[in-house]
């Protein structure tokens, strides 16, 4: 039967009965926060593509995870910026390097933060690819994967819940599963960035993690935006080699992408909601042209609807703010 019988907006005339058949809801406890750790003290820079993110050293953490606790949020995403940038990112996996100081600190103050660390070569190599060179200036896949073991190694060995490769390169999960296993980490689970697209959507993002390419650009290992089935074989791949959590990044151009890997494989699914895309709504907020609320609640609504479990985002704490409400 359809109308008079069937009338639609009966469960929408107030705001009571549209909350009791809400198909999609958000929660504090969906969002993960990224961090940009820089070296020295004292310094919290800004950057200026994202309005309310900064570059944070070690001992100006203590104020911006008292706000993340204070807003419930319990978990954070980590990137480096080194003191010095080489061929082979050796300041990535330093003990003391910028990344595992402050997974030192923030576990020393906040035990029950929880805390992935971003496992990448690009914010540590002077040439800014995401993985080692080989003599004619082209990427070494397989040789990369043992400095992005001993970067998660670094990384676990500092006090990390949890790793989160990004490189793109082939069989890395693989590799950093089997070696973390035999070095007796074997309950530290993994995230990959398993279907990581080469977006222009990431531009703001080079500026806060100082990590653009000094020469060409990554289509030779971030997947082509066009390319949707790609994305489940990657997906597939990542998951046999022992991922625990696969994301999707970016997010809002991508979300047929999230709901395939959700529908398809059942797992933990993370996406990513990049610099890019809290930087257009910033921008147009700024400007009048949008409800920066509403927009934002509508977007980060449409990455759960589609399929994610989990959303890294910049706009994290505005979302808290706007759910205690």
């Amino acid at each position: 039967m359809t109308f008079p019988i069937h009338r639609m907006r009966r469960l929408r005339q107030n705001e009571a009965i549209r909350r009791m058949v809400r198909e999609t809801v958000l929660t504090v406890d969906d969002f993960i926060y990224p961090l940009f750790i820089i070296y020295g003290e004292g310094r919290k820079q800004p950057v200026k593509s994202m309005p309310g993110v900064y570059q944070l050293s070690k001992d100006m953490l203590k104020d911006e995870i008292d706000e993340l606790v204070s807003l419930g949020i319990k978990s954070v995403l980590l990137f480096g910026i080194p003191e010095y940038k080489d061929s082979s990112g050796t300041s990535g996996y330093q003990d003391n390097g910028v990344v595992q100081e402050a997974v030192k600190y923030i576990k020393d103050l906040y035990p029950e933060m929880y805390v992935i660390t971003d496992v990448c070569l690009c914010e540590y190599t002077d040439h800014g690819h995401c993985g080692i060179l080989d003599e004619k200036g082209r990427i070494d896949n397989d040789a990369t994967l043992e400095f992005l073991f001993m970067e998660a190694l670094s990384h676990v060995r500092a006090g990390c819940d949890m790793v989160a490769p990004s490189d793109m390169m082939d069989g890395r999960i693989g590799y950093i599963r089997k070696r973390l296993d035999e070095e007796g980490y074997e309950n530290i689970p993994i995230m990959s960035y398993a279907a990581k697209f080469c977006s222009a959507f990431y531009g703001p993002f080079r500026e806060a993690a100082e990590s653009a390419p000094k020469f060409g650009d990554r289509k030779t290992y971030q997947m082509d935006p066009a390319n949707g089935r790609e994305a489940l074989r990657e997906v597939f791949l990542d998951i046999e080699e022992g991922a625990d959590i696969v994301m999707v990044k970016p997010a809002l151009a991508y979300l047929d992408v999230i709901k395939a890997v959700k529908e398809n494989f059942g797992m933990p699914t993370a996406a990513y909601n990049v610099s890019g895309e809290y930087a257009m709504i910033k921008a147009a907020a700024f400007n009048g042209w949008l409800d920066e609320e509403r927009v934002m609640m509508e977007v980060m609504t449409s990455i759960k609807r589609a399929g994610a479990d989990l959303i890294i985002t910049y706009a994290a704490k505005d979302m808290a703010r706007i759910l205690q409400y």
